[in-house]
């Protein structure tokens, strides 16, 4: 069996048909079969289960797929490793972001590009959940994220983590409701408990949510929450249009300057947000992505 077997397997496997994947291969069906029954026929197991329209994995079959990839994702890796002792800083260099981090990342990757003008990059944006899952599959090779980060529970790989400076937390109103035309106004948590509050949190991660709260609570009040939601971009939306106040990281603000909103400071609270960047401990990270990490440092 060899690594060219292994990739006929896999892509059969995704299209669950033997005429499909023979087109993503741009190969015939009939040497593609062929195939797949010579690497049965060498493991003494059927990996198809063919009683159906579509081809299903068998028990074997399923086991097969799992290591498959592993090893295709480490010859892969090895290759780009062996590579790059040799030559300078190219390609492409994939990173995903939380929303509330996006505006950390222009100033960082233009600083990037002038250094390393050979680099591309492809920014991908998502909750812990989705940022996590694309990191494992190696969409990504890092994340830029609040802390702590919380991705799917069953991650088979441990997360190495960079701390950056922390990010202090501010309330946000809509304009409308700031009854000081001039300056900068201010609250403490027990008035800001007084406007009805949307929070930040989804059914994978809750963590901001749950330090928002325990904030309000050491300040002895409960905060009226009216909408929880999954997105930064809509809590946004909602303030701008009056519907409620919210807490968020300051730098979130950078990415969003819209007049009808006011960023106002917390008089009694002194909490911050962790910010920090994310890659998976014991895989390869390529040259672009370790210099992006020592740059963000800096």
């Amino acid at each position: 069996m060899d690594l060219r077997q292994l990739r006929y397997f896999l892509t059969v496997a995704q299209e669950g048909q033997v005429t499909s994947a023979a087109k993503r291969l741009n190969m015939e069906q009939p040497p593609l079969s062929r195939q797949l029954k010579l690497m049965e026929q060498e493991l003494g197991v059927a990996l198809f289960d063919r009683s159906g329209k579509r081809l299903k994995l068998t028990k074997a079959g399923e086991l097969l797929r799992q290591r498959a990839e592993q090893l295709l994702l480490q010859f892969h890796e090895t290759v780009k490793e062996v590579k790059e002792l040799d030559e300078g800083i190219r390609g492409v260099l994939s990173i995903g972001s939380v929303v509330s981090c996006i505006s950390l990342l222009p100033r960082r990757l233009e600083q990037f590009r002038n250094r390393y003008p050979g680099v591309i990059f492809k920014v991908r944006e998502g909750d812990h959940f989705l940022l996590g899952e694309l990191l494992e599959r190696r969409s990504i090779e890092l994340i830029v994220a609040r802390l702590p980060f919380e991705a799917t529970s069953r991650s088979s790989q441990p997360y190495s983590i960079e701390r950056l400076p922390s990010d202090p937390f501010v309330a946000i109103l809509p304009s409308s409701w700031c009854r000081d035309g001039s300056g900068q106004p201010s609250l403490s948590m027990r008035e800001l408990a007084e406007y009805p509050f949307l929070t930040l949190k989804t059914d994978q991660t809750i963590g901001m949510h749950e330090r928002v709260v325990k904030e309000f609570q050491q300040h002895g009040a409960t905060p009226r929450i009216l909408c929880e939601c999954s997105s930064v971009a809509i809590i946004i939306a909602m303030v701008a249009a009056g519907i409620g106040a919210t807490i968020l990281p300051k730098s979130v603000m950078a990415s969003f300057p819209i007049p009808s909103i006011r960023m106002v400071e917390l008089t009694d609270a002194d909490f911050y947000s962790d910010v920090g960047i994310v890659w998976l401990k014991d895989r390869y990270l390529s040259k672009s992505a370790r210099r992006f990490i020592e740059m963000f440092l800096e």
